[in-house]
């Protein structure tokens, strides 16, 4: 199977069967079932415009063990930091790589970057979706709960990139999603209708009670309430969000045993989880860390394979 888009801007760019079919690439990979190399002789350009751990690593790797070459630009180290286009940068990226990664700010950059890229573009995280990191997600969830027959959760802020993404990425697998977040911190009414429209009918609820939303769940996922470029929120969000940490009193309301926690870091322990459920018996973050390798091989693999 080969993809039909040229650039993975969001998952939303993705339909059911394709999504299925990256995240069987990824565990194919994983297993050693489809071995490396297979980006040979290229390279892959990365622009950071944001700080970043798993995500610079996480593609480095991948794209050194496929057998291509990573290019790393710090966007305070070329021209886009004094003054040059997004288009001219994406017209001469082109003629130098065979990929280009962005993490970014507005969406909107990435988006242009891909408009005028001759190359296939991802986007590594923008401010309205991460569309990596849910890859990595769902492959978690596949391998530790299978997709069919789950329910998840998410516990948090309800209106970030991460958030919209897992919005997205459970809609288009019809896997019923329960959020659970402070008033005024509920998805937007911009994500909730295009969710609407990539499956016909979304198991959405959305909730004001944490209690409830872990009950019945099979993933119980949360991330940081203060998403970068935030920090001057961070007293005003953690009075807001103070019932909404994933902790032992909380987790006693889940009833499922066999339940699993998800956060796709860098954690704020102590905020938004704590040490005791991040590294205890049902967490599944660092398998998570890792899957963001495999699930990025997947994509780079398949993106510069059907082209």
């Amino acid at each position: 199977m080969k993809l039909k888009i040229k650039d993975f801007l969001a998952i939303t760019d993705l339909n059911k069967e394709e999504l299925l079919f990256v995240l069987k690439t990824a565990k194919d990979f994983k297993s050693g079932k489809l071995k490396d190399k297979t980006l040979a002789g290229k390279s892959v350009a990365m622009i950071f415009e944001k700080p970043s751990t798993r995500t610079r690593l996480s593609f480095q790797t991948a794209i050194y063990e496929l057998g291509a070459q990573p290019i790393n630009l710090n966007s305070n180290e070329i021209q886009l930091s004094r003054g040059e286009t997004v288009q001219d940068t994406a017209k001469v990226l082109s003629r130098y790589v065979h990929a280009i990664t962005l993490r970014t700010f507005e969406h909107s950059r990435v988006v242009e970057l891909a408009k005028y890229a001759s190359v296939p573009v991802i986007n590594a995280l923008s401010d309205y979706e991460h569309p990596c990191q849910i890859l990595a997600d769902l492959q978690t969830m596949e391998e530790t709960k299978g997709l069919k027959g789950i329910k998840a959760a998410f516990v948090g802020d309800g209106n970030n990139n991460v958030t919209n993404s897992y919005i997205f990425g459970c809609a288009i697998l019809g896997i019923p999603l329960t959020i659970a977040c402070p008033k005024k911190y509920e998805p937007t009414k911009a994500v909730l209708e295009e969710a609407q429209t990539l499956a016909g009918k979304v198991d959405l609820t959305i909730t004001n009670n944490p209690k409830e939303a872990v009950k019945d769940a099979d993933v119980i996922y949360t991330d940081v309430w203060v998403s970068m470029g935030m920090e001057k929120e961070y007293e005003e969000r953690k009075k807001a969000f103070k019932d909404f940490q994933l902790n032992e009193e909380l987790m006693k309301n889940a009833k499922k045993k066999d339940y699993i926690v998800m956060h796709c870091l860098p954690a704020h322990r102590g905020d938004e989880i704590t040490d005791g459920v991040i590294d205890g018996s049902h967490s599944v973050v660092f398998d998570e860390a890792e899957n963001r390798k495999h699930a990025q091989k997947s994509i780079l693999h398949l993106l510069l394979n059907s082209r």
